[in-house]
């Protein structure tokens, strides 16, 4: 097997890990790849840089990390030079478009660290977030841009990503016009719903465009809520409702039951169905003495 065959197959298992964000024996892969002498041609048609690039920005294991910037390193020195073999001239670049693939890879390598620093935030060489001059105010799009990409761009481009962001934030301050603990609650909300990974309806909603920026910029907590915690709301609410209800029925009278807290048995009671056919009927019991409630089974 040739250098570039085992670079491809190399090149589709990192590819694979990281589809299935499974990068457990990336550093092994890694290891074995830097013994393989890679050139400037092998790089551009494997596109090995961006499949090493995907492991080092999904991967928690440092060792993994270190390992996939010492590659990245490494091959930057190659993009530019002739190949290896002497007996080809290195093509003229006429456009951007005759880039390797790696040289992209090494510009995202000089992406900010997401850190303190609000000066820039740079997603890729193509797409940079739009910035205000004020640190508060950049550090808050940089926080959504970081909670609209949390599971990637889901088919999205980078500029997309940048201007939805720019866009939330921008309608946010204008409702506060000012950089306020309102200001600040209201972004973190928006950043946490978005980010997660249960409410990806809400992001891809938001991506494409059927929720505007400046719907998202007011919704309330309940309107972003994914859909799991909206099933889960409505059945608290309909469980309030019933327990309303049997406040407010008469209920049949007995002394069938004691109560708890007074030991009386003036009650009544009423049984309705809260489960499946299948199962039996709850009984809610109050004290006609002492206003106590419970139910049972």
């Amino acid at each position: 097997m040739s250098n570039e065959e085992e670079v491809l197959r190399i090149a589709k298992k990192l590819d694979k890990m990281a589809a299935k964000k499974n990068a457990d024996n990336a550093l092994d892969v890694l290891n074995v790849l830097k013994k393989i002498q890679i050139s400037y041609a092998t790089l551009k048609k494997t596109r090995i840089g961006m499949s090493v690039n995907s492991i080092r920005k999904q991967t928690k294991n440092e060792e993994v990390a270190v390992a996939a910037k010492q590659l990245i390193k490494g091959w930057k020195k190659l993009v530019g030079n002739d190949e290896p073999n002497g007996n080809k001239k290195p093509e003229p670049r006429k456009s951007d478009d005759t880039e390797p693939e790696i040289s992209t890879t090494i510009q995202k390598e000089k992406q900010i660290e997401r850190s303190n620093s609000t000066s820039s935030f740079e997603m890729d060489t193509s797409a940079t977030l739009s910035l205000t001059n004020n640190p508060i105010r950049d550090k808050c799009r940089e926080m959504l841009l970081r909670g609209l990409i949390a599971d990637g761009h889901s088919g999205h481009s980078n500029s997309r990503c940048t201007f939805v962001a720019a866009a939330i934030e921008e309608a946010i301050f204008v409702e506060f016009k000012d950089t306020g603990t309102k200001y600040k609650n209201r972004v973190r909300s928006r950043f946490s719903n978005l980010k997660d990974a249960k409410n990806i309806g809400l992001r891809m909603n938001v991506l494409n465009g059927v929720v505007k920026p400046e719907k998202v910029a007011k919704m309330t907590a309940e309107e972003m809520a994914s859909d799991e915690m909206k099933k889960l709301r409505e059945a608290y609410e309909q469980e309030n409702i019933k327990d309303h209800q049997m406040a407010v029925n008469e209920g049949t009278k007995t002394d069938m039951f004691s109560c708890g807290r007074c030991k009386g048995k003036a009650c009544t009671y009423n049984q309705l169905q809260t489960r499946s056919s299948d199962e039996p009927m709850t009984t809610f019991v109050f004290c006609n003495d002492c206003g106590n409630r419970w139910k049972f089974c």
